[in-house]
């Protein structure tokens, strides 16, 4: 079920909007994703309803409130109660950082940085938090290709998450994050969960970020369905010498 309260004519309409996606996500057993205050407007304070109903309803691993951006806005009084409020309810948070950062309001492009510092603090205290790319190939966004490697390599800039750890466990916001956010119930390598995994050609998370790997395979229920031959570079000095960038 998903829900954009910050679209609606009114404050009361919005609050209204959200009690009836509830409402409709337990009587059809679904996930809650809504878009939530995304808007520059300190005002815009829908995520408090949301965790409020999540936490009240005991639904909160199966919402996510995506976007977020008037956060950045929030005096700091108000942000310390907002905190507690959203570790209480256990919600989870998805941030598209390519196509905020192309939207059409100015002042949210130019505000962004401090809307991914607050995403920052929600890491810090234990409040699950994935990047999304809801936009491929399309108007909003038309560079996408839907390599989420990408996508980590600009978030981590811009949460300023450039720690060789935090680099090197950043894999989890777009894995183990996203896969707690979806609520996958088999995800991971384990003995009876689905074969569903990509095959990196890197010695860790900080190596595929870095060298921005392709995916050497795709693996689909056991079976191979993509491979990738990983590019050769060939410099010639003195003598022919291969490169693979690891150093």
């Amino acid at each position: 079920m998903g829900a954009i309260p910050h679209f609606e004519f009114t404050r009361e309409y919005g609050v209204e909007s959200l009690h009836k996606t509830f409402a409709l996500a337990q009587k059809y057993d679904r996930l809650i994703d809504v878009h939530c205050d995304e808007i520059d407007d300190e005002q815009s304070r829908f995520v408090e309803t949301v965790a409020a109903l999540a936490h009240h309803e005991g639904m909160g691993a199966r919402v996510t409130a995506s976007h977020t951006t008037a956060m950045h806005s929030y005096n700091g009084a108000y942000t310390s109660r907002l905190f507690r409020l959203l570790k209480m309810s256990g919600i989870n948070f998805v941030a598209n950082r390519w196509s905020i950062f192309i939207c059409k309001d100015v002042s949210i492009r130019i505000q962004n940085v401090a809307a991914s510092r607050a995403l920052k603090r929600c890491l810090e205290s234990g409040i699950n938090v994935c990047f999304g790319h809801d936009d491929v190939f399309d108007p909003w966004y038309p560079l996408g290709t839907a390599n989420m490697l990408q996508v980590l390599h600009m978030g981590l800039h811009v949460c300023q998450l450039m720690g060789y750890g935090q680099i090197n466990d950043g894999l989890n916001l777009i894995t183990h994050h996203s896969a707690r956010t979806l609520n996958l119930q088999d995800y991971g390598i384990a003995a009876g969960n689905s074969a569903n995994l990509i095959i990196l050609p890197a010695e860790n998370g900080f190596d595929a970020l870095r060298r921005q790997v392709p995916v050497r395979y795709s693996v689909r229920g056991g079976k191979v369905i993509a491979s990738t031959q990983p590019a050769q570079t060939t410099v010639y000095l003195e003598q022919p010498e291969a490169i693979d960038y690891k150093r």
